[in-house]
């Protein structure tokens, strides 16, 4: 059976049309970015830190609320003179402080409560200068008026000198050229000498401080320096010598702070070290605050010392054997002096 050119035709266009067939792949989600978790934990961290403050505001007492805010409005006002808040409450812990066994914390003392306690001692010490200087000034009018009042003093007027230092009153009674106050070498003490410290004694009688005692020599070496025996020595024999004629005058012993020995090493001339001027007793009515300083709070012991190392009798400083009469006792009475060298003058 023979077909038409057109059926022919038709069926090969169908023949002919491409088949399109689509398929659809299914991947995974594409990769999102953390800063999502940043911001969460930045959000947490703050909602954490909100709430302690919370916690502590609420937890925290009614001074230390007024000391902060007081803190703020003037910081310096509040750390330079404290106030309330700083620091005056009672434990925020229950049990806190240095006894665990207490319930309610224990309370701190405040700046403010030290800065009083401070300020107190202050004035009290303001107090003790002003009555210090108040006695300091009448004793020294009392003695100056007893020199010009007596004879012998105002003859040796120029030996005695009186200075107002940070320590109290000190009297200092020194050597002139031909007018020793000791002979030479020695702690035996000349009449006119012992005349000037009878009355500077006396005036003393009823003084309220303490008083300190010292004995000086020039720089000229001892004659039997060798032997065991120096200006050391010789200083504070002469200033115990001295003490003696200030107590058998009226002065009490218990009066006294110290008797010390301080050779040439304290010189009244430093630019002239074998001057006479150097050779001197020099005697300090002590303030309280000088008394505390130099001996400590309190001091209730009197001190006989030298400013060396302590020499026991018949040794020499350098632990050699010595002669028993070349070693008189440091703070005692006179014992046999070493005759000294004509040219040994301390």
């Amino acid at each position: 059976m023979a077909t038409s050119p057109q059926g022919q035709a038709g069926g090969s266009e169908k023949k002919l049309q491409p088949i399109i067939i689509k398929r659809i792949k299914k991947g995974e989600h594409g990769v999102h970015g953390g800063a999502w978790k940043i911001a969460y934990a930045d959000f947490m961290t703050a909602m954490m830190a909100f709430f302690l403050l919370m916690w502590l505001l609420g937890s925290t007492s009614k001074g230390d609320l007024q000391g902060i805010a007081a803190y703020f409005s003037s910081p310096l006002k509040v750390a330079m003179q404290g106030g309330d808040g700083a620091g005056n409450s009672s434990s925020i812990i229950p049990g806190g402080g240095t006894d665990l066994a207490r319930i309610s914390g224990q309370v701190k003392r405040s700046d403010a409560d030290n800065d009083t306690s401070r300020r107190k001692d202050t004035e009290a010490k303001a107090r003790r200068a002003q009555e210090d200087a108040q006695r300091i000034k009448a004793l020294r009018a009392k003695i100056d008026a007893m020199i010009s009042s007596n004879a012998t003093l105002n003859e040796y007027r120029s030996q005695i000198r009186m200075d107002v230092t940070p320590d109290g009153l000190q009297i200092q009674i020194v050597d002139e050229q031909n007018r020793p106050m000791f002979d030479i070498g020695s702690a035996i003490v000349k009449p006119y000498m012992r005349d000037i410290l009878r009355e500077v004694g006396a005036a003393l009688g009823g003084v309220e401080n303490r008083i300190s005692l010292a004995g000086h020599t020039d720089a000229a070496p001892y004659g039997n320096g060798e032997r065991g025996y120096g200006n050391w020595e010789l200083s504070v024999d002469r200033a115990n010598a001295s003490r003696r004629e200030l107590v058998a005058a009226g002065m009490p012993d218990d009066k006294l702070a110290r008797v010390v020995g301080l050779a040439s090493t304290d010189l009244l001339l430093p630019d002239q070290p074998r001057a006479p001027q150097n050779r001197r007793i020099t005697i300090t009515v002590l303030t309280r605050e000088a008394e505390e300083r130099l001996l400590g709070k309190n001091p209730q012991v009197v001190t006989q010392e030298t400013a060396v190392p302590q020499v026991l009798a018949g040794q020499t400083p350098d632990n050699r054997p010595a002669e028993p009469e070349t070693i008189p006792a440091l703070t005692g009475g006179l014992a046999a002096q070493p005759t000294a060298s004509s040219s040994a003058a301390p």
